[in-house]
């Protein structure tokens, strides 16, 4: 849960709107405000709940500052059989299907080519759960 408030002067540069107009929608009742001595402030849940999306942290956002890293890799493996992919593909999709709720997402996407005896493998994901793929089919293919 996120404490952070917000005030109006930076919902307003954060949505792009006037400060007046902020200040309208808050006495109008449309966005949730509490009114702390002279100025009004805004929850971070509120203001989520009044554009209905997340609300992208501002630059130096000590509240927001949670880094986004991304790994979208491609792994090629060659002479494995269509038993051992099928193996590697259902654990690396149930790997991935298996995860918590507020994790960041992952995708696996895998083909087989018989006549090739060759086997694609796309990993979109975070650093961690990237890796821990990696391992799961080093396991697979070494065993």
């Amino acid at each position: 849960m996120n404490d952070r408030l917000y005030s109006v002067e930076q919902v307003a540069e954060r949505l792009g709107l006037h400060v007046r107009t902020v200040r309208n929608y808050v006495r109008d009742g449309r966005l949730a405000a509490v009114r702390i001595g002279k100025q009004y402030r805004i929850a971070h849940e509120d203001l989520e709940a009044f554009t209905g999306r997340p609300v992208p942290a501002a630059p130096g956002d000590p509240a927001g500052g949670r880094r986004h890293t991304e790994v979208s890799s491609v792994v090629g493996i060659d002479a494995v059989d269509a038993r051992t992919a099928g193996r590697l593909a259902t654990l690396l999709t149930g790997a991935a299907a298996t995860r918590g709720h507020g994790d960041q997402p992952l995708r696996v996407e895998t083909a087989y080519d018989p006549e090739r005896a060759r086997m694609k493998v796309i990993i979109i994901g975070g650093l961690a759960d990237t890796a821990r793929l990696f391992d799961y089919m080093e396991g697979v293919l070494s065993s």
